[in-house]
């Protein structure tokens, strides 16, 4: 296979090109926008590890066009050219990529060997990227322009993989001699972050090296604001100029120019801890099942802005309904008066984060649900970076959790693969099941899309199965954006946000 080269980096969005408005207080009066033209954005996510690329923060450098890797995702989901102008297939294992003439934030330039430094120090870092969790790559400099790319077994969706920005290409100032990695005028794109003042603020210049052409906007400054009332109150007080995933009882509070409603591939699911704890017993996973209902949750906590859950793919993924597998092989649920007895009053730890603000709701409608199941329950609620550690340590018994299926590389074995797998690095669920171990393989090995997407689905039957996970609703994101603002990214799988287009009037 070889691809054919793009004049510009192509961002995965719903439509390229978006103009949005607000209004200020009673009035109703357009902000003046930033300083000299500059983007205000609020975002909801603070960085949990100094915008490292090896996190989360990893989506926060790809939503404001700081990072690039060889590959894009264009809007169907694609592998398109970004940093890599073409490449090829030579069999099974190996890959070949030609690179585009591109030159780092710090002025050096991009070559095969900085490349190889990229992808030699993201598949070293501890703990291993989600998306490398199911693949085992080697990358070699062919001449200063290519990089051969060899996995350990064949990885038909190499290229999807290699778009996820945690797989970004920074300059060799970038790492530290400890393993990490700063992205902070080390990327390729269009906007270089120039300042990062903690879990709050960061601010960011227009890169006028970008290959792809100069940004539209000269900067960006960046405010985290965890709390969504406060984020939709920014929008409306004309503080900022966009701010993301605005809740859905803040959603119809907004003037409706400025409100934007995207599909989304975000899944809203009870993770249920398998490996210690209540949950270790199949029978009272199955009674926390039969006891949840997440049709409940869909006007009463999200206000219409979500579907009822079919399962861990929504209607974003458009290929899932038809392929879906019956799941069978459940365990019988424990009876109310059973949970009782197999709990002798030990409290079932319910954890949610704040960062969306229907998660804590949630949260406290599926408690009710639970302790009418015989449960008793105790909530844990807090913003996002000071649970993480604690969620991947098997802290809690459940977990009210909104994942995006989609996120790491387009493809949804890799999502399975990191959450789901034994051996999985994002396995909240600590779920050891061979089963699924062998469906989410089998995936990972089909190389023919509809055979691949038959597979999928057949591993999500699987891990139905074992109730370490209950979906309840597929989310629809509410983007908010000042009628003064155009160019901004509606991406259902919430990767992209500002790219070179997106500017002030």
């Amino acid at each position: 296979m070889r691809t054919t080269p793009r004049g510009v980096f192509v961002a995965l969005a719903l439509t390229p090109l978006l103009a949005g408005c607000f209004v200020s207080g009673a009035e109703g009066s357009d902000t003046e926008g930033g300083s000299a033209g500059r983007l205000r954005v609020a975002l909801a996510r603070p960085p949990v590890q100094a915008l490292s690329p090896y996190s989360d923060d990893a989506t926060l450098l790809g939503k404001l066009s700081v990072v690039e890797g060889l590959t894009a995702l264009d809007k169907n989901g694609a592998a398109a050219p970004a940093l890599a102008k073409s490449w090829k297939r030579t069999n099974p294992t190996t890959w070949t990529f030609e690179l585009r003439k591109a030159t780092f934030q710090d002025g050096t330039q991009v070559t095969a060997d900085a490349v190889v430094n990229a992808l030699d120090h993201a598949d070293a870092a501890t703990p291993k990227p989600r998306v490398l969790n199911d693949v085992t790559l080697t990358a070699k400099a062919d001449d200063a322009d290519t990089v051969t790319i060899r996995t350990k077994a064949a990885d038909p969706v190499l290229p999807l993989r290699l778009a996820s920005p945690v797989l970004a290409i920074l300059s060799a100032k970038a790492y530290a001699k400890d393993g990490t990695a700063s992205p902070i005028g080390t990327g390729t794109g269009p906007f270089k972050v120039t300042k990062l003042t903690g879990k709050s603020k960061a601010a960011l210049d227009r890169y006028d090296g970008y290959w792809g052409g100069r940004a539209k906007a000269p900067g960006i400054d960046v405010t985290w604001i965890a709390d969504g009332t406060a984020r939709a109150n920014a929008l409306r007080g004309g503080d900022v100029d966009i701010a993301e995933w605005i809740p859905t009882a803040q959603a119809k509070l907004l003037d409706a120019r400025t409100r934007h409603e995207v599909p989304s591939v975000r899944t809203d699911s009870l993770v249920l801890n398998t490996g210690d704890g209540l949950f270790t017993d199949p029978a009272l996973r199955a009674a926390a099942r039969e006891a949840v209902d997440g049709s409940a949750l869909v006007d009463s906590v999200f206000g219409g802005y979500a579907d009822p859950a079919q399962g861990l793919f929504g209607p974003a993924v458009s290929w899932a309904a038809d392929k879906r597998v019956e799941v069978t092989g459940r365990a019988k649920a424990a009876t109310s008066a059973q949970v009782r007895s197999k709990t002798k009053g030990k409290v079932l730890r319910l954890a949610a984060f704040t960062n969306r603000a229907e998660l804590p709701e949630a949260a406290t409608v599926l408690q009710q649900q639970l302790e009418q199941a015989g449960f008793t329950v105790k909530q844990d609620v807090r913003e996002y970076t000071q649970m993480e550690a604690d969620l991947l340590a098997g802290r809690y018994d459940a977990l009210v959790f909104s994942r995006v299926v989609l996120l790491d590389t387009g493809d949804a074995v890799a999502y399975l693969a990191s959450d789901y797998k034994s051996d999985g690095v994002y396995n909240i669920a600590r779920l050891k099941d061979s089963k699924v171990d062998q469906a989410i393989k089998s995936a990972a090995e089909e190389g023919d899309t509809t055979k691949r997407q038959q597979k999928i689905m057949a591993a999500e039957a699987q891990v139905l199965r074992t109730d370490a996970v209950v979906p309840l609703v597929h989310e629809k994101v509410v983007q908010g954006i000042a009628t003064n603002v155009e160019g901004v990214l509606l991406d259902p799988r919430e990767r992209s946000l500002i790219d070179v287009d997106t500017h002030l009037k």
